[in-house]
């Protein structure tokens, strides 16, 4: 694929009023979430669960990607579809997550570094072939005593950047996630230091790895307080220092920018990403979400594994995918959330 199929790809990911549905969630993930609603999480449970998201009508309204897993992109819909090929059709773009998993790192007590490049550029091909049209990679930065560590930022930054290149050499965008995690009691201004620092370095590597920035898509953590911190900052505040934040480090050249909900509830992701495009700053890239839990809960619990559902569940979702596309475009208010689904 040409860069300037890369940059069309990137850019219909996240036209305006639409974001990316994470939907990749690893086996393990997925039985702490079924377990929470009585649900065993056998693969016949999570093809019907994934079905029932892939195939709730007018999606695409709002959804312009959509993230799998390796089971998913190779599984069908319960009408014999690929999902791939349905999402395709149905106007939302296929993509597929493709690292391995944050391990420990070495030396780095409390530190984690992502894994998978090993086998990548086979994997990205197989993955095209089956359907994929971009990719997702996520590195974990903790906020701690001590930590993150120069080390762990630039080790996750090298693999990100390593990343996006074979992506986009296999035809792939890459969506380029440095998620710096919600838990703990640190304060906006501690995640903004941390948040600025692992940016201008992912940015740095990406330059040396000689990725093109047209196409590519950005999914960072918003700046906001640990969950933990005594005062937690308000919805203007997060939008203030997590647009600031942007502007001093991602290059005009990108795209999109989608973040992540990262522990937010489903009304604070949604708020938050509403503010940002209400300050009054004018943005060089599109501004907007990559949720998984955030866009998922309503429907999951809903659900509940019983089929007599899932057309409730599917409202849900809609309603839910309805609302971050106003946000989008600055136009979400709380009173949308008293709307029937």
């Amino acid at each position: 694929m040409s860069k300037q199929a890369l940059e069309s790809t990137a850019k219909d990911m996240v036209a305006p009023g639409k974001g990316l549905l994470a939907m990749d969630e690893s086996s393990p993930t997925c039985k702490s979430r079924f377990d929470k609603i009585g649900v065993a999480c056998t693969e016949e449970n999570r093809r019907a669960y994934r079905d029932l998201l892939v195939t709730t009508k007018g999606l695409s309204e709002f959804i312009g990607g959509a993230i799998l897993f390796d089971e998913t992109i190779r599984d069908k819909t319960l009408a014999g579809t690929p999902f791939a090929t349905h999402l395709a059709k149905s106007g939302i773009v296929p993509g597929i997550k493709v690292d391995k998993g944050a391990k420990d790192l070495a030396a780095h007590p409390g530190e984690k570094v992502t894994e998978g490049l090993d086998g990548l550029r086979e994997r990205l091909a197989e993955y095209r072939e089956i359907g994929a049209r971009f990719t997702k990679w996520r590195a974990v930065i903790t906020i701690g005593k001590g930590i993150p560590t120069r080390g762990c930022i630039e080790a996750n930054a090298h693999a990100l950047a390593r990343y996006a290149a074979l992506a986009q050499e296999a035809g792939l965008v890459p969506i380029v996630e440095p998620e710096v995690l919600i838990n703990g009691d640190h304060t906006i201004e501690r995640c903004y230091e941390v948040t600025e620092y692992t940016l201008r370095t992912v940015f740095a590597e990406i330059a040396v790895q000689r990725v093109a920035l047209e196409g590519m898509v950005l999914k960072p953590s918003m700046v906001i307080s640990g969950l933990e911190c005594p005062q937690r900052a308000d919805v203007q505040e997060v939008a203030q220092q997590t647009v600031r934040c942007l502007l001093d480090t991602v290059p005009a050249s990108v795209p999109g920018v989608a973040f992540l909900s990262g522990g937010q509830s489903n009304e604070e992701a949604t708020a938050h990403l509403n503010a940002m495009h209400n300050l009054g700053v004018e943005l060089p890239w599109a501004l907007t979400f990559s949720y998984a839990r955030a866009l998922q809960q309503p429907a999951l619990e809903t659900w509940k594994g019983d089929a007599a559902n899932v057309a409730a569940a599917q409202k849900a979702l809609y309603h839910r995918a309805k609302l971050n596309g106003a946000a989008a475009l600055g136009r979400y208010k709380a009173s949308m959330e008293k709307e029937a689904a």
